[in-house]
C-alpha cells in the first residue's frame, strides 16, 4: 500500500474567478485502474466521473479556494498557496506529507515535495488535479448563471479571444481579476474614454 497525498491547483493563469485546490490523501494502488493523469488531458466527462470514484476511494480529501478579491489583495502566487493549505486544512483526516505540483511549497509545518510535472507523474497528485479541476468547472457554470454573457462554461475564466470580447462588450464583472494586466488594461481604457 502506497499512501500519498497529493496536492495541485485550478485557476492560477485565469483571468477570472477563484483559484482552487484540492488535496487527496489515498492509497495509490486504488488509482491504478482509473490511469489517472493530469486533468487537462482527459475528457470532461471522464473527469467528471473519475473526480466522483476518487472522492469515495480517498481516505481523505478537501478543497481549498482563494477568492478573486485574495488574488487582487494578495497576488496570485499567494493566493495559489492560501487555496493550497486550505485545502490541506479542509482534509478530515489530515495529512502529514504531502506531494505537489510545481515548484512552489508554501507549508512550513509539514513535510512536503514539490514535483514539476507531478500531475502527469505522481498519481495522488493526478487525482488531486481531477478533483481541483471539477469542482473549479462547476463553479464557473454557477457564475455564468449568475453573470450572464462571458460565456464562462465554455473558457472556465481564461483569457481566451472571446472572453477578452465580452469584456469589451460588457465590461468587468465582480469575479474578474483586476491585478490581472488583459483585465485591468481594459479598466483604464474605459476609464479614460
Amino acid at each position: 500500500m502506497i499512501m500519498k497525498a497529493g496536492i495541485d491547483e485550478v485557476g492560477r493563469g485565469c483571468i477570472a474567478g477563484p483559484v482552487v485546490a484540492a488535496c487527496v490523501w489515498i492509497d495509490e494502488d486504488r488509482l491504478l485502474d482509473l490511469a489517472v493523469t493530469d486533468s487537462k488531458k482527459i475528457s470532461v466527462l471522464k473527469r467528471e466521473k473519475l473526480s466522483q470514484i476518487i472522492c469515495q476511494r480517498a481516505y481523505s480529501w478537501g478543497i481549498g479556494v482563494a477568492t478573486v478579491a485574495e488574488v487582487d489583495r494578495i497576488n496570485i502566487l499567494q493566493a495559489t498557496w492560501e487555496a493550497m493549505r486550505r485545502a490541506h486544512t479542509n482534509c478530515w483526516f489530515k495529512p502529514e506529507e504531502v506531494w505537489i505540483d510545481g515548484r512552489d511549497n508554501p507549508f512550513q509545518d509539514i513535510k512536503a515535495y514539490t514535483v514539476i510535472g507531478g500531475d502527469a507523474k505522481i498519481p495522488s497528485i493526478s487525482a488531486a488535479s481531477i478533483v481541483a479541476k471539477v469542482y473549479r468547472d462547476s463553479l464557473m457554470q454557477v457564475y455564468d448563471r449568475q453573470y450572464p454573457g462571458y460565456g464562462f462554461t465554455n473558457h472556465k475564466g481564461y483569457g481566451t479571444k472571446a472572453h477578452m470580447q465580452d469584456i469589451c462588450n460588457h465590461g468587468v464583472c465582480p469575479i474578474h481579476r483586476k491585478s490581472f494586466a488583459p483585465v485591468r488594461d481594459i479598466i483604464e481604457r474605459e476609464t479614460v474614454q
